[in-house]
């Protein structure tokens, strides 16, 4: 199954390394060419709901609400760590050096991530935030340039 998740994701990854997550218009252009009530990714909700449930993704705690899985880790500078997690709460602040790409699915209620509803949240290099889901529970997919991101509180300039 974790391979029929890497096949759905290819296009999704082609597309990803072509933007810029510093371009103010990365989440719009992401949400054009992948609509979250589109097919496609109407398909991957499905699947990750899927491995949420049999247990091959967001198999490990990250707190109490905050489950999460490596799909898989960059090999090099010019690929992505994709990261999924299942959270209806805070989980822990991060900075992201390269980046971050976001694409957040509802499970149940009327979740928001970060105040924003489902779709694509794009954060620019140097960002950070704490990750945050109220008013229900998602599934999200952590798209990561060059694997790059920094756990930890927000630092001081």
């Amino acid at each position: 199954m974790k391979q029929q998740l890497l096949d759905a994701l290819a296009p999704i990854l082609d597309f990803l390394g072509t933007l810029n997550p510093g371009d103010a218009n990365a989440a719009e252009t992401l949400n054009e060419k992948f609509p979250i009530a589109g097919q496609e990714m109407t398909s991957l909700a499905e699947l990750l709901a899927t491995g949420v449930e049999e247990g091959w993704l967001c198999d490990r705690a990250g707190g109490p609400g905050v489950s999460f899985s490596r799909v898989t880790k960059a090999a090099n500078p010019d690929e992505f760590s994709i990261d999924a997690v299942r959270m209806d709460r805070p989980g822990p602040g991060h900075t992201h050096p390269n980046g971050e790409f976001d694409l957040c699915f509802a499970v149940d209620g009327e979740p928001a991530f970060d105040g924003h509803n489902a779709g694509w949240v794009v954060y620019p290099p140097g960002s950070w935030h704490v990750p945050t889901v109220t008013k229900g529970t998602m599934n999200i997919l952590y798209f990561l340039p060059g694997g790059a991101i920094d756990f930890g509180p927000k630092p001081t300039s």
